[in-house]
Parts: structure tokens; sequence; C-alpha cells
């Protein structure tokens, strides 16, 4: 399917080598307004982790192991995103490594992904593959992943995906 420009926008970061190109250990229950939303938007961070470590498998590198601290941390951002809080992209980036450091400790290279639009997970998948920047940090020397999904009253997803090594 076509990914139109209107519908959907990127954004990716890499940490630690000061990359900025732009164009969930366990699974957590994510907080929304319905029992259903809940579920829709878990399962929806679910399957881009599939999708994303397909993608790895492919090119023989291991899966990323999914981090409740980073996905809860990708799940605020997403949802500050979703409410106009912040600006679509990076902003509080390094806050959010920081509070990931908190739970996990020392952490060596950091990157992430950003996205919007009314998407299903393999667009939103297949849209950072298509982008350098994003590809790069989904192809990453990282072990460790957190994605957040929010959905905004409009219907517009945003998608955060943090990725980390120690």
């Amino acid at each position: 399917m076509q990914l139109y420009p209107w519908l959907f926008r990127i954004c990716c970061l890499a940490g630690g080598i000061g990359l900025l190109s732009c164009s969930p250990k366990t699974v957590r229950s994510v907080p929304t307004n319905t029992e259903k939303e809940t579920v829709v938007v878990a399962g929806m961070e679910r399957t881009i982790l599939h999708y994303i470590n397909q993608y790895r498998r492919s090119l023989g590198k291991p899966y990323l192991q999914l981090a409740t601290v980073a996905s809860d941390e990708a799940y605020r951002h997403s949802r500050d995103m979703a409410n106009r809080k912040t600006g679509f992209g990076h902003e509080g980036f390094d806050n959010r490594m920081e509070a990931i450091k908190k739970n996990v400790g020392w952490i060596s290279a950091s990157a992430e992904n950003v996205a919007y639009g009314k998407l299903t997970a393999r667009e939103v998948v297949q849209g950072w593959l298509n982008s350098p920047g994003h590809r790069r940090n989904i192809e990453g020397d990282y072990l460790y992943t957190g994605i957040g999904v929010y959905r905004d009253a409009k219907g517009i997803l945003f998608f955060t995906q943090i990725f980390y090594r120690k």
C-alpha cells in the first residue's frame, strides 16, 4: 500500500553518535480510555516488534528484547506528541534515556524512531525501513527496545520506538 506523505511523517534520532535525521522485556498494557483501545494498541506494539524482529532476523541480527521501562517511556512520548504537549520529533529524548538508565543502569548507545498517521503496524515499519536513518536504527547493534503507540482524539496514531544497548 502506498504511504501518502500527509498521512505519514517520520523522524529518527540515533543517540550517542550525534545523528539526527528527519524527512515492550515484557509487554505492558497501555492505559487508555477503554479496555478495547488498550487491547488494540498493545496488540499493535507487539505486531511492530514482530515485524522489526522479522526484518532483523533476515539480516542475521539478534531479536530485540522488549523492555517495559523503555516501552513506558515510548508510550509517554507518543501520548505527549498526540496531546500536543510536545512537538512531533525527539524533544526530551535525553530525559527519556535518563529515566531508562535509572532502571537498567549504564547504556552505551541509544536511538529513537517516531512516526504518526493512520497506519497499520506493517505500514509504520515499512515506512521506517524505507527511510535510511530509521533503517539504520532498526539495523543497529541494539539489544533492547521499547515501543509505544497512542491514538489521538481524531484517530491518528503516534508511534515511538526506543532502541538501546548496555
